[in-house]
């Protein structure tokens, strides 16, 4: 399966892993801002809310959706986090559990380039399918961008890509041996 999106880089330091990914969207980098860190927003891409004060250095909570609760049958449904840069409209990271989640926005003559890395802790999931999420989370944030009425974030399927970026991983470890 082709995706809809640019594939995400991967990213190795040491035992970690990290995942690349640039999307070029047609919208200011106030309104890309409003979807990566408003709750409103949140809720149509990201599995998890984020609750707290939004400043640098704020402790926050990350629970996720009721929806992802009982489609993946999370015990734990609250993670913490803290927000590590709050830079509006241009740097938004924050930690969620043990990973971080870096956000850069970038304004362009059309609109805005995103940059979003992450650093992953927890690979026992699988690093495929932790690339596969988020691919299928930015892809879903663009098309809330794009439409104000994305279709419902838990009827996506993120093991579409999941063998794709097997290869791409595959490929990074060969390289980083």
């Amino acid at each position: 399966m082709t995706p809809d999106h640019p594939l995400g880089e991967v990213l190795r330091d040491g035992d970690m892993f990290g995942l690349r990914y640039e999307r070029t969207l047609r919208h200011s980098p106030e309104r890309v801002w409003r979807a990566l860190t408003e709750s409103d927003q949140l809720q149509h891409w990201l599995p998890v809310d984020i609750v707290g004060e939004r400043r640098e250095g704020a402790e926050i909570t990350a629970p996720f959706w009721q929806a992802v609760v009982d489609k993946y049958e999370i015990a734990d449904a609250t993670l913490p986090g803290r927000i590590l840069t709050w830079d509006p409209p241009r740097t938004f990271s924050w930690m969620w559990d043990r990973d971080t989640l870096i956000f850069e926005l970038h304004p362009t003559e059309h609109g805005t380039r995103l940059v979003f890395t992450t650093w992953v802790v927890d690979t026992t999931a699988g690093v495929d399918k932790t690339a596969a999420g988020y691919h299928v989370c930015l892809d879903q944030l663009v098309e809330l961008l794009d439409t104000d009425a994305p279709r419902p974030f838990i009827d996506r399927d993120a093991s579409v890509y999941e063998a794709v970026y097997a290869e791409v991983i595959d490929a990074a470890t060969v390289k980083d041996s």
